[in-house]
């Protein structure tokens, strides 16, 4: 069971049924409890990180990613999601992370439009290898909408597998042991969003389960 965290932010269904769709058994779980057994756990979040921050220590489900973590259990973070995995925003200073890599999320820089609501095309860092990225031989394009992204700092730098170019290079996605997380949205980004989920649902296959 992959257990996709429903903590009151944003429409997660889609989520839900897209990693469905690739073969995954994943529910939506609201109280913690209900996310013991699990063998993925999916982080996703949509709109300001202090609300989601915030949300998500009410809900007390930030322990379940905290444990996930922690426990070896595959886990995904996307959009808000993944920036929660790092250590705070300057969106909003009072409200901390997850801190599950170093790092602080920052406002886009530059003269782009904000938000980037766009297909981009994603590079994989060269020399750095990734199980989340192995289903691709070519770069692939995926949906992004969002004026922050992670700055990564101290070990979370060696965490990046991929980048987009949005006024500079902005990190897209990084994967640390069984830490995933992507700033684009792969439940929105077609056939590439779908293979990647597949990449997950395979890497949770026979994995550790949560406690």
């Amino acid at each position: 069971m992959i257990a996709v965290l429903d903590y009151g932010i944003g429409n997660l269904r889609s989520a839900e049924k897209a990693l469905q769709l690739v073969g995954g058994d994943a529910r939506l779980v609201s109280d913690p409890e209900a996310a013991s057994g699990a063998t993925g756990v999916v982080l996703p979040g949509v709109g300001a990180f202090g609300a989601c921050a915030r949300a998500l220590q009410q809900s007390g489900l930030g322990t379940v990613a905290r444990r996930a973590a922690a426990e070896g259990v595959p886990f995904l973070g996307v959009c808000v999601g993944f920036q929660l995995m790092f250590e705070g925003s300057e969106e909003d200073p009072d409200e901390a992370g997850l801190g599950l890599l170093e790092g602080t999320v920052r406002r886009l820089r530059g003269t782009v439009k904000l938000p980037q609501m766009q297909w981009n095309l994603t590079e994989q860092v060269a020399g750095v290898p990734s199980v989340m990225f192995a289903p691709f031989s070519e770069a692939p394009w995926f949906y992004f909408v969002h004026s922050y992204a992670p700055v990564p700092t101290g070990a979370g730098e060696s965490a990046v597998v991929a980048t987009c170019d949005y006024g500079g290079a902005v990190v897209a996605a990084v994967e640390q042991g069984n830490c995933w997380g992507t700033q684009f949205h792969p439940e929105k980004s077609g056939r590439s969003g779908l293979r990647l989920l597949g990449a997950f649902v395979q890497r949770c296959n026979g994995a550790v389960r949560l406690s």
